[in-house]
């Protein structure tokens, strides 16, 4: 029986490799490319390490391409819309899963309806609210459309955390004289913060790369976000120039793999953090 658990073991360990192999084999491609020269990318040959490896290609993005600039204004939109969805978020996500009415329901209904419409329908009506408020083209006008694109899986997310945990807590803080607000704050927000994690994750890199709003709302060189700076890494006739396109793909890969790495230790708090009694 022992031998049957670890033959099992070991087969399960196998096939997370392989997975892990399988999600992470684009990105090794990708830095494998981007060390290689331009002939040798397009000699036939395959081979995934470099037979002389260069920096030509991070050279060619540095000098031909605004991509630290393009960088800092997706950086911008991305922290911008993560702050505003969680400061949103945190308390609409209570009052939905707290207090049971007509509206909430309404809200709930919404949220599950606003994510089966593609981008492409809601872009005309957000094009014209935003050029009637003069936002069009402008960090903060990209950065409220992200707020609305996010929000809705975010307050998904985290009410299902906030049903999880138990009503008792809350009663035990309002019985020692804690305020609706300082319930919030200090027992339920502890509590969420693998939730909050992932929530601000998922907000910053889906605005890290948002390609679509970006390309219609912004007209000006200097304003420009990361994906579409990276999407002008198209020779004639669209032919990809892949040594540059994907030296530009790794550099842009180190911011989230940074905020994944500062947030790693909000997943790993324990859920009952906020319960104890200070």
């Amino acid at each position: 029986m022992n031998s049957k658990k670890k033959i099992m073991k070991w087969v399960k360990i196998f096939l997370l490799m392989l997975y892990v192999l399988f999600l992470t084999f684009p990105l090794i491609w990708a830095l494998s490319l981007s060390f290689k020269s331009t002939a040798e990318i397009f000699s036939g040959e395959v081979n995934l390490i470099p037979k002389s490896p260069t920096l030509i290609q991070y050279e060619t993005v540095f000098t031909e391409q605004t991509i630290f600039n393009s960088m800092f204004n997706s950086f911008q939109a991305g922290v911008i819309s993560t702050i505003i969805v969680l400061i949103i978020s945190l308390p609409a996500a209570y009052a939905i899963t707290r207090y049971k009415s007509a509206i909430n329901k309404f809200f709930m209904g919404w949220i599950l309806t606003s994510q089966v419409f593609p981008v492409i329908i809601v872009m005309i009506p957000l094009y014209i609210i935003l050029r009637t408020m003069g936002l069009t083209d402008s960090i903060l006008g990209l950065s409220l459309v992200y707020v609305v694109w996010s929000l809705p899986f975010v307050l998904w997310m985290l009410q299902g955390y906030i049903k999880g945990i138990p009503v008792e807590l809350e009663e035990a803080a309002s019985i020692d004289g804690a305020t609706r607000s300082q319930i919030i704050f200090k027992v339920i927000t502890p509590l969420l913060l693998p939730a909050i994690g992932a929530s601000a994750l998922f907000t910053f890199i889906s605005a890290w790369n948002e390609f679509f709003f970006a390309l219609v709302l912004m007209k000006s060189q200097e304003l420009i976000t990361l994906p579409v700076d990276l999407a002008r890494f198209t020779g004639m006739e669209g032919q990809a120039r892949l040594g540059p396109l994907a030296a530009a793909s790794i550099i842009s890969t180190i911011p989230s793999l940074v905020l994944f790495g500062f947030l790693q230790k909000f997943f790993s708090e324990g859920l009952l953090a906020g319960a104890v009694k200070e």
